[in-house]
């Protein structure tokens, strides 16, 4: 069986590497593995494929940045070559990027058979680019993987066929069961006993400088009770300079963006994640961390049902409370979602070939 897996940002990365080994254990499984370069700095991309053990890409389209239209058009183009001379009998997508639903497109229209990794997620806000690529994925994907059960509810309300479903758990956690002793072990540096760990990268947060105003006088005002460790996303950080925006009292500290292993090492040790970020809600849920997050919404409601995260709204006077609750020892206690094992990889791996 001829299988193109196509990644394009990081959370990419932490997806596929499961999936990539799993069917490497099945015979007659040839892989190809195209980069579109959706992220494409070191800090971004390449030290992942080092940290998680994945081949480098066969093909690297070289897409780089741009508007929603021109990353997304660019991506096609290139990869509408690829499927030309590849001719493979499924490419996998993975999340909710750019990249994801450009290939599933490309796919539809030349008559390639689909496999979606993290199907079902909904937000049902249509403001987030996420969801509408979620959305049209979803509809055009052969094989829908999906990694609780709400996502398989969603999918058969929008009329997706049961027989298309496949509740297999999530692959991110995979890769973080397999790489957490590494994480453990990993030095994690000048890191204060008890911290806050941020990430923030949406628009809804970044790009509204009254809005990013607001949320980091909320972490100074924290930061005053709780050390902050904040690596920060390249355009976040042209945000915060553009803003002239400095921290004072040097508990609010910011850093380039971490290697996974860093970052997975900061992770679990910390007091409490604050983050716009889906897969870190899903990480902090594993971990048994409390996480708050800067959004009005979720597409990944089992974090909030089952799991430790809060979700605050984009409110920084709420942030600050919630914060407040974890240092006075009133947290969100949680448990593991179901089939986040460790194993979701393997089970995807088995519905492919039983599906040749």
């Amino acid at each position: 069986m001829n299988i193109v897996h196509v990644v394009g940002a990081r959370p990419n990365f932490v997806k596929a590497a499961p999936v990539l080994r799993a069917l490497s254990r099945h015979s007659g499984m040839r892989q190809l593995l195209v980069h579109t370069g959706q992220h494409y700095d070191a800090d971004m991309s390449q030290v992942f494929f080092t940290e998680l053990g994945m081949p480098q890409p066969d093909i690297d389209l070289g897409v780089g940045s741009g508007t929603h239209a021109q990353q997304t058009a660019a991506i096609m183009l290139g990869f509408e070559a690829v499927l030309s001379n590849a001719k493979p009998d499924l490419v996998i997508v993975y999340g909710d990027v750019n990249s994801t639903s450009a290939a599933a497109q490309v796919c539809a229209k030349m008559g390639v058979r689909v496999g979606h990794v993290e199907a079902g997620l909904r937000s049902f806000d249509r403001r987030m680019p996420e969801e509408i690529n979620r959305v049209i994925t979803d509809q055009i994907s052969d094989l829908l993987f999906t990694p609780s059960q709400d996502g398989n509810v969603n999918l058969l309300r929008e009329g997706v066929p049961a027989k298309k479903l496949h509740l297999v758990g999530n692959v991110m956690i995979d890769t973080l069961v397999r790489l957490l002793p590494q994480a453990a072990a990993e030095d994690a540096g000048d890191v204060p006993e008890r911290f806050a760990l941020v990430t923030l990268h949406r628009p809804s947060n970044v790009d509204d400088p009254g809005q990013l105003k607001s949320i980091l006088a909320a972490l100074e005002s924290i930061s005053g009770d709780l050390q902050i460790m904040f690596p920060v996303h390249p355009r976040t950080r042209q945000r915060i300079a553009d803003l002239g925006f400095e921290a004072r009292n040097g508990h609010l500290r910011f850093f380039a963006p971490m290697p996974y292993l860093r970052f997975i090492a900061l992770e679990r040790r910390a007091a409490v994640v604050v983050t716009d970020s889906g897969g870190i809600q899903e990480e902090t849920t594993y971990l048994g961390v409390p996480c708050l997050t800067l959004r009005e919404n979720t597409e990944r409601p089992v974090t909030v049902a089952v799991g430790t995260n809060i979700v605050v709204g984009r409110d920084p006077r709420r942030l600050c409370d919630e914060v407040q609750q974890i240092l006075l020892g009133k947290r969100k206690q949680g448990a593991v979602p179901a089939l986040w094992d460790g194993h979701a990889a393997e089970r995807i791996a088995g519905v492919i070939a039983s599906s040749t």
